[in-house]
């Protein structure tokens, strides 16, 4: 392999947007929304993903023969696993009690966003220098910062596989995502459920607005300070009870607006004059990606309204293929969101704890499988006659 140089950048200022977007596209029109220097340098200019918070940016660039980047890939250095939807607080506890140091280890991902998506994000997908210069510099920032680990998370399966074969060990996880068959409405849709199944769900949707509860769909210029106000205080609400601090603030939302509005969409529940409810989502290319929810009334299954069943109804509306729904919860099962693997590649620097971390993950592996199988044959899909006759 040729020289590669690699730099590490402190901050996304320090590169441009266009280089940026260039690589993070890899020969697409455009980047997907948490890959672009937009998103990602909202997250730094706000404040939210910032040393003080314990996401020390560290982004490594791969330079070409013209002086450009060729490849770039966001990084962190983190002082503790919050944040990140795969959790690793169980080998920091027992690396600690064996008396080594956990902390500080390096994040490659997306902040705050468990969204499946390249890690390594080279401008020409083909370029035979990107992934093992990448690699070899990620394994060199955690040497240069005597950090003890590199995670790549949320990482696609191609990566995934590509790590593995380079010393980094391999872990999966679900989450529950719902496709688009080519759905031309949301009926169409329900015409493939088991009978009960779709009764179930066309009388959740009745009783979700039964209150004079009335859904908008809030994007692009339409995305008003009344709006974003009333989604943070519902975001605030939420993040409160999950995890005691939320993790972003208002600034970040009015960035966003305003370097990504097309990309955004707020569904917000409306009653009585004012907004109750609220869920946000990023529009990609192919993809709705749902990420926060919050409300300040309760109203019977206006969270599957707002999270889940609208979701769909954009995506048709959209032609968009995919609606990933964010971490865990089961529950989104029974409203046609079926089980979908996720990947994490990490490299440990102590044998030991690679040894007794390869072991776990090895169970971990054959009980996401399974654990996937049940789910998806617990789906509400029909699969025989019998269903339309129950």
């Amino acid at each position: 392999m040729p020289e590669a140089r690699i730099r590490i950048l402190p901050a996304l200022t320090e590169i441009k947007p266009a280089d940026w977007d260039a690589c993070a596209a890899g020969g697409a029109a455009r980047p997907e929304p948490f890959l672009s220097h937009a998103f990602l340098s909202a997250l730094e200019s706000s404040g939210c993903a910032a040393a003080r918070t314990g996401w020390l940016p560290q982004h490594l660039v791969l330079d070409g023969p013209d002086g450009t980047p060729a490849a770039v890939m966001p990084a962190y250095l983190k002082s503790h696993s919050r944040g990140e939807y795969v959790f690793d607080q169980g080998w920091a506890d027992a690396y600690g009690r064996a008396g080594g140091d956990y902390y500080p280890k390096v994040q490659v991902a997306v902040p705050f966003t468990p969204v499946t998506g390249r890690r390594l994000l080279l401008k020409d997908p083909e370029d035979p220098v990107g992934w093992p210069a990448l690699t070899a510099g990620l394994k060199e920032l955690v040497r240069l910062r005597g950090a003890s680990s590199a995670h790549v998370t949320f990482a696609t399966q191609a990566e995934w596989e590509g790590l593995s074969q380079l010393g980094f060990l391999q872990r999966t996880d679900r989450q529950f995502h719902w496709t688009n068959a080519g759905y031309a409405t949301y009926d169409d849709f329900l015409a493939e459920l088991a009978s009960r199944k779709r009764k179930a769900l066309k009388k959740e949707r009745r009783e979700a607005l039964a209150n004079g509860i009335t859904i908008e769909w809030v994007t692009g210029a339409d995305l008003t300070d009344e709006a974003l106000d009333s989604f943070f205080m519902f975001y605030l609400d939420t993040g409160g009870r999950k995890w005691g601090t939320p993790y972003l603030n208002r600034e970040l939302f009015s960035l966003l607006a305003e370097r990504m509005p097309q990309d955004i969409l707020l569904v917000m529940a409306r009653r009585d004059g004012r907004y109750i409810a609220g869920a946000l989502n990023f529009i990609g290319a192919e993809t709705l990606y749902g990420r926060y929810w919050g409300a300040v009334e309760q109203h019977p299954f206006l969270h599957f309204e707002v999270c889940y069943h609208q979701a769909i109804d954009f995506a048709i509306a959209r032609g968009l293929k995919v609606v990933e729904a964010g971490a865990q919860g089961e529950h989104k099962l029974a409203r046609g969101y079926l089980p979908v693997t996720t990947y994490s590649a990490h490299y440990i620097v102590h044998p030991g704890l690679k040894g007794a971390v390869a072991q776990y993950l090895e169970r971990e592996r054959a009980y996401v499988e399974e654990d996937a199988a049940v789910l998806t044959d617990l789906g509400p899909f029909r699969r025989c006659r019998e269903d339309e006759q129950d």
